[in-house]
């Protein structure tokens, strides 16, 4: 399926596929895709232009209801036939846009993806950044969960998590025993990893939705932790590739009578789900990361764009790391690094640097810390910001660690910063760390108060809550 790059071609393939419904997608502060339908009669040239009009105080972190109304103007290059419905529907991703000002509202998080992009070929360090991120998720056979003033909890049950070694089957069928351990699922085969045919479902439906897949594989966790891995490309059509992934992912579980989260960290004991995140910088051809004489290959360029993502990982974590959840995966022990470090093939520093390939081209950094519950446009362009204020300030990262981090003795592990062991510690440190976010005018401190408001919210939901485990340690003291 070829991608439209105007409003006629758009429409033309909807002609093309008879399709019968259009829907416009765009996404809130936190990061939740909302959308409505039309009949496809109504999405003439005109819409792309002139818009669809919605209401903006019943989103998240945008409007007040005394001056709710807004706009949509969806990108005809985003447009995929919807593989899930029963009536064929082009889906659209949309620009966020003042009706007022006919500009790019300042809180739609597409938006500030878009302004990042400007501002970093605006600053003449480059003209591209590329993205890689590698989105891991976990598949159970079910959930459920309650939160009431007098009761709470949750229950999750998996066929193939090893707790389920002593149960029947799904629908009658012998256990077979084949259980994957606790942090045991890299690459196991079949009879222990039971969803290969379902992974090469998701990835094929992605693909037919013109999401490059790289490849697919079980992960670490028991219980159908996966990871499928999409081809790196341009920071905003990858961040939309993220929401449409997220999409897919959940419907194909579905329909196959699963289900799938991007929750960090669902399961106690074991490897959570991480978004390690690829990224470089070019001018035009030219990879701006790639020195053979620099360590691990690290040009300047790149070595000061690691010291500005390091400086600034703190912040950058509030939108990168972006849930209560998060930091029950953001512990030392786990694969998921804590330590703020940077180190050629060392998986347990925040920054890995690569060592797969030998081509400048293929040079990149991997920062470590980011999770799936992340709003990728926020996200990215907020480790974008962090390595531009690095390289406009020269902020050197220090040297290397090349040494397991989790194996550091006391006074070599004091001298290492670490991540926020929070959400609240990351939010504190947006509200005091946020002027390299606020050049070129990429996030507005109007963004940044409603981020924090909505965030702050949802850590007061979960520490005002006793926990079950709070029972079992002082109902009887």
């Amino acid at each position: 399926m070829s991608t439209p790059t105007n409003p006629a071609e758009a429409i033309q393939m909807a002609k093309d596929h008879n399709v019968e419904y259009a829907d416009m997608r765009f996404t809130d502060v936190p990061g939740l895709q909302h959308h409505f339908s039309l009949p496809i009669g109504h999405m003439t040239e005109d819409v792309f232009s002139e818009g669809l009009g919605f209401d903006g105080s019943s989103v998240r972190g945008f409007q007040t209801i005394d001056a709710s109304d807004m706009l949509l103007l969806p990108d005809p290059t985003t447009a995929i036939i919807d593989p899930f419905n029963k009536h064929t529907t082009i889906a659209m991703v949309c620009d966020v846009v003042d009706p007022v000002t006919g500009e790019l509202y300042d809180k739609d998080p597409r938006g500030v993806a878009k302004r990042a992009k400007n501002y970093l070929t605006s600053t003449g360090i480059a003209d591209h950044i590329y993205v890689g991120p590698e989105l891991e998720f976990f598949i159970f056979d079910q959930v459920s969960y309650t939160n009431h003033p007098q009761a709470a909890g949750f229950s999750l049950e998996s066929h193939e998590g090893v707790w389920s070694s002593g149960e029947e089957e799904p629908n009658g069928i012998n256990n077979s025993g084949h259980k994957i351990p606790h942090k045991m699922g890299y690459f196991p085969l079949s009879p222990m990893d039971t969803f290969q045919d379902l992974r090469s479902d998701m990835a094929s439906v992605l693909m037919d939705c013109g999401i490059a897949v790289e490849l697919h594989h079980h992960e670490v966790g028991t219980a159908g932790q996966a990871e499928i891995d999409i081809v790196f490309g341009d920071m905003l059509e990858v961040a939309d590739s993220v929401q449409t992934y997220k999409y897919v992912i959940r419907n194909v579980a579905k329909n196959a009578g699963y289900t799938a989260t991007f929750m960090p960290k669902p399961i106690y004991a074991d490897n959570g789900s991480g978004m390690h995140t690829h990224q470089s910088l070019w001018r035009g051809d030219e990879p701006l990361f790639f020195d053979e004489n620099g360590y691990a290959g690290l040009s300047d360029i790149a070595r000061y764009y690691v010291g500005g993502l390091l400086r600034h990982a703190n912040t950058v974590l509030a939108f990168a790391a972006a849930t209560t959840n998060s930091y029950k995966r953001l512990v030392p022990g786990y694969e998921a690094p804590v330590n703020l470090a940077y180190s050629s093939r060392n998986r347990s520093a925040a920054i890995r640097v690569p060592l797969y390939s030998n081509s400048p081209k293929a040079k990149r950094l991997e920062f470590r810390c980011p999770d799936p519950s992340a709003n990728p446009y926020l996200a990215f362009a907020a480790m974008l910001m962090a390595g531009i204020d690095g390289i406009q300030n020269r902020i050197d990262p220090g040297e290397p660690l090349d040494k397991n981090i989790y194996q550091l003795t006391p006074e070599e592990a004091a001298g290492v910063p670490t991540v926020p062991g929070s959400l609240a510690e990351a939010l504190d440190a947006l509200e005091s760390d946020h002027d390299f976010l606020l050049a070129g005018g990429v996030f507005t401190r109007d963004l940044l108060e409603s981020y924090v408001e909505v965030k702050r919210e949802e850590v007061d939901a979960v520490n005002l809550r006793p926990h079950p485990m709070e029972f079992e340690l002082y109902y009887s003291v």
